[in-house]
């Protein structure tokens, strides 16, 4: 497989990439915290007008007909700002209800970001419930339910940067949909491994950044072997948990045999690694990396939900010997 980037590929990060380090700031992400919402809604507007939530939509539904590979740059870059905002939620279920014979404008409305969802795996762990017009519930089968008419309660949890929910879905007045919710799954961990490889990224480069300017001893701590052996090992780490996140999106988006095996692979890697990375971020960061003024704990936060999110290691290396087996 080819792991470079499509010009189009590479304007699509750059831009996404550009926006968020304009709009979402630290400020911003602690506000909405402060907040208790689940997004803010210029920043979620401005998502939608670079098309997010349209990109594994096909085109005949107002996306752009593109695959978990470009949702996957966005979720990258998504994570390394620790943006609040269910884009990734809402083009997942867009694509599940395009794919399994939604209604056109359903389909259009969550494809164009004029209504929003909300991916329920695990119905006591679900992102942004209370900022959804529609739930995607996935367990036996899929299906689109109206939020409004849900039971959801917001949950207390270690992430700062995003609200989570325990949601209870009314049975009644669902639309089925006919696709398999193994993909869903398995689209939803990737895209998860893609987030937390973007806060990876995010503090890599503020451990660089840090080490820098910290001094010990007339010198930057920057300097000093183990630091730079740190930060070798963290790079490390990264490479690894960049191929096989896009490695599993490109199997997902080919259908090739081996996807459920890559998606599962991509998730319990990206778990270990990007959790040991964060340990490694505060450790060199020192004293205030413990502090809340320092911007690092919102990214700490983070990884550690992501690090469960869509299933932890230990469940996913079970499926692998499972998918081996």
């Amino acid at each position: 497989m080819d792991f470079e980037l499509s010009d189009e590929q590479t304007m699509l990060r750059d831009v996404s990439r550009a926006m968020l380090t304009a709009h979402c700031p630290a400020e911003l992400v602690r506000a909405v915290a402060a907040e208790q919402h689940d997004l803010d809604d210029k920043l979620w507007q401005r998502g939608v007008e670079i098309g997010w939530t349209g990109l594994p939509v096909p085109e005949s539904h107002d996306g752009a007909g593109m695959g978990l590979v470009e949702l996957c740059l966005v979720a990258e870059e998504i994570g390394r700002a620790v943006a609040p905002g269910p884009w990734t939620d809402t083009a997942l279920a867009a694509w599940a209800a395009a794919a399994g014979g939604a209604a056109d404008d359903v389909v259009s409305a969550l494809a164009s970001g004029e209504q929003r969802a909300a991916v329920v795996i695990d119905a006591a762990f679900v992102h942004a419930a209370a900022a959804a017009d529609w739930l995607l519930v996935v367990d036996e089968s899929v299906r689109l339910v109206r939020a409004d008419g849900a039971d959801i309660r917001r949950r207390r949890v270690l992430d700062e940067s995003r609200g989570f929910y325990a949601v209870t879905a009314p049975p009644d007045d669902a639309v089925e949909l006919s696709t398999d919710p193994q993909r869903i799954r398995d689209a939803a961990a990737i895209l998860v491994a893609a987030d937390a490889l973007g806060l990876g990224e995010r503090m890599m480069e503020m451990t660089i950044e840090y080490a820098k300017v910290r001094q010990q001893f007339g010198r930057p701590i920057g300097s000093f072997q183990v630091i730079k052996h740190k930060v070798a090992d963290i790079l490390i780490s990264l490479k690894g948990v960049r191929a096989a996140t896009y490695y599993a999106a490109m199997a997902f988006d080919a259908g090739l045999p081996d996807a459920p095996l890559a998606a599962s692979v991509a998730k319990a890697f990206a778990a270990e690694q990007v959790t040991a990375i964060a340990g490694e971020a505060l450790q060199t960061h020192g004293g205030i990396g413990f502090t809340w003024e320092h911007d690092l704990h919102l990214y700490l936060r983070r990884a550690k939900t992501d690090e469960i999110l869509g299933g932890d290691a230990d469940f996913h290396h079970d499926r692998v010997a499972e998918l081996l087996g």
